[in-house]
């Protein structure tokens, strides 16, 4: 599993920053927790969407689908079942999203 955190450069183009979770409560067993308003469940078909900003800060949670997100210069990442997005490139160029597994995802804006 990664985290796959997206920002707004300077250069008003998404940067990308990729870790792994932190376990570091309830015994090592659980990530500190983030506040979030709500949770759907989004069906993604294969396809691309060219270029656009997140709507708002959220969290994109990858449950069967599989998706390469493209950034401006040229680089990306393929997002796979079990990984999560932060997306907080909510303005600027913003990024790519070719779906190259049909699936769904979580959508979990932040609070």
């Amino acid at each position: 599993m990664k985290i796959v955190h997206i920002t707004t450069g300077a250069d008003g183009e998404s940067h990308v920053q990729i870790t792994a979770p932190e376990f570091t409560e309830l015994d090592n067993r659980r990530t500190k927790a983030d506040a979030a308003q709500s949770i759907t469940f989004m069906k993604r078909e294969v396809g691309f969407s060219d270029f656009h900003p997140a709507p708002r800060k959220q969290y994109m949670l990858y449950l069967t689908a599989r998706v390469e997100i493209g950034l401006g210069d040229g680089s990306s990442v393929i997002m796979e079942p079990g990984d999560a997005l932060l997306a907080e490139d909510i303005t600027g160029h913003g990024h790519t999203s070719k779906v190259l597994q049909a699936g769904v995802c979580a959508v979990v804006p932040w609070a």
